[in-house]
């Protein structure tokens, strides 16, 4: 059940944009883009293999003429004394060398460039790469997940592990710093700092990654650290002026709620302990994810939900299905399978091939369109961020 769950999420949040410049998630879709940087892998190996090849036929040029002019340049008036050797030399000097600068000359990118510019209008968008991201931000909060797993690769039920570079975590980090979602900056911004300190080679430094870290904790409401980080960033970067700055920030704001600490501590001893529970609380921010059916829905994907006793699991069994010997399945039966008792759900296996399956998939394809919600108070139907599947 939770290795169902885990796939139909996933589904569920990969994005792409379609011809009509909608946002949805379909893996028929995302494999087309497969495809199509397969192919852009082929032509850019026949470049390579071209530039190769012109590059051997220049090399080879250059080390005939150097072995040649070597020799020439010793006795140079004994070597044009021969006819032959005069009459090569003027032809290099004006044919020859006018035929290597047309080929070092010569384009051999066309190829890759055409083929690049058709493929470029299949690619996805800025806000496809942002909703990408998302989804895998809605993916690791269902299964609380933490940034470290998620990229060195190790999710359960994932056949194909993958993991994430420093520019991978970082790049998540900031998509959620520009939604002012400063708990996922720290968590990501914090494993690509992670990343950097175990070595790993990056074209970014800790500096950029400390600046985003810093921030987002301090918007968390956690100054000292905040604090901390800031004086680690201006030990890499003396000069850095954001921080600078920050650092002043920082700890004047951090000595104000000392203050205030203290202040409030002395007030309480006054007033007492009966107006300790009129404390003022600041609001949570509301959230899809406190919704009932979500809260139901990711328990059940983590495998949190109603679980069958073992009285009622071994009442389940597989079986052979005829559907009351009907002429159709006498002589083969479909392959049925008990899920739960109640109610009463079943899976049926191998009712059809992998080619019917595909023929299904090509046919479905251009009807998918985005999925919707019913909205609770117009009763209108609208897509909603939270639900980007396609159907």
């Amino acid at each position: 059940m939770e290795l169902l769950c885990w796939c139909t999420l996933l589904l569920s949040y990969v994005q792409f944009l379609s011809a009509h410049n909608d946002f949805f998630t379909s893996i028929g879709q995302m494999t087309d883009l497969l495809y199509t940087e397969k192919d852009l892998v082929t032509s850019l190996k026949d470049y390579i293999k071209a530039e190769e090849n012109k590059l051997e036929q220049v090399k080879r040029w250059a080390d005939k003429l150097d072995t040649l002019t070597s020799t020439a340049i010793q006795d140079p008036e004994g070597f044009l004394g021969h006819p032959v050797n005069a009459f090569k030399l003027m032809k290099r000097l004006n044919t020859e060398w006018s035929d290597l600068e047309s080929l070092v000359l010569s384009d051999t990118t066309d190829g890759f460039i055409s083929n690049l510019t058709i493929q470029r209008q299949h690619f996805p968008s800025d806000e496809d790469q942002t909703g990408a991201a998302k989804a895998l931000l809605r993916l690791q909060d269902t299964y609380r997940l933490d940034a470290n797993t998620i990229s060195t690769g190790d999710l359960p039920g994932v056949t194909h592990k993958s993991q994430m570079t420093v520019e991978d975590c970082y790049e998540l980090g900031k998509i959620a710093y520009s939604e002012a979602d400063y708990y996922h900056t720290e968590l990501w911004m914090a494993q690509a700092l992670k990343q950097l300190d175990q070595g790993e080679e990056s074209t970014l430094d800790k500096v950029t990654v400390l600046d985003y870290l810093s921030y987002a904790i301090y918007q968390q409401g956690e100054i000292e650290r905040a604090l901390d980080y800031t004086k680690r960033l201006l030990e890499l970067d003396p000069e850095h002026q954001r921080a600078k700055g920050n650092l002043k920030y920082f700890e004047f704001q951090l000595e104000k709620q000392k203050k205030a600490e203290e202040e409030e501590a002395e007030k309480q001893k006054e007033r007492g302990k009966r107006e300790t529970s009129e404390k003022k609380k600041k609001p949570k921010k509301p959230s899809f994810s406190l919704i009932p059916e979500r809260k139901k829905y990711e328990m059940l994907c983590r495998g949190e939900g109603n679980k069958l006793t073992p009285r009622r699991q071994s009442r389940l069994f597989c079986r052979y299905y005829d559907n009351n010997h009907s002429p159709a399945l006498v002589l083969a039966p479909v392959k049925q399978q008990d899920e739960w008792d109640r109610p009463y759900i079943v899976r049926y296996l191998d009712i059809i091939s992998e080619e019917e399956m595909q023929r299904v998939k090509q046919l479905a394809k251009p009807r998918l369109r985005r999925a919707t919600i019913s909205n609770p108070i117009t009763g209108v139907l609208e897509t909603a961020p939270y639900r980007i599947s396609k159907r």
